[in-house]
């Protein structure tokens, strides 16, 4: 086989399609989840703690008059990033929760007859007709 089908065969497997689509619409709803925390979620948060950026929060570990060549532990951007994943998965999650509660729920398929069960049902069938 050539590279190229071999290449056609790969991406037409149905699980790529479905794993491309997956990560498309889990970009985009990231970024809803993300406006979500941002526009909606910190503001109400900024006013409770009275306007705490903590970004701008750190520890100085060796001064310098330069501010570039500052060096410091900024554990206030970590602490702003783990309060922000904290809310996206708490969205995620209630958003989960709501769509499993629309969903319809899918019945699981009966397990397939056994091929010997099959074999002796179309035996038996014939039989039927045979006394007839």
């Amino acid at each position: 086989m050539s590279f190229a089908s071999d290449f056609k065969a790969f991406v037409m497997r149905g699980n790529v399609i479905d794993m491309a689509v997956g990560i498309v619409i889990g970009a985009a709803f990231g970024r809803i989840v993300t406006s979500l925390v941002n526009d909606i979620i910190m503001p109400p948060i900024g006013m409770i703690t009275g306007g705490i950026d903590f970004s701008k929060m750190k520890a100085i570990i060796q001064n310098a008059p330069d501010p570039k060549k500052v060096i410091s532990i900024n554990y206030g951007t970590f602490v702003n990033t783990v309060i922000t994943f904290i809310i996206i998965a708490l969205a995620i999650f209630v958003v989960i929760r709501l769509l499993q509660r629309v969903m319809p729920k899918k019945e699981a398929a009966p397990p397939p007859t056994p091929p010997d069960v099959v074999l002796l049902t179309e035996i038996r069938d014939l039989l039927k007709q045979q006394q007839h």
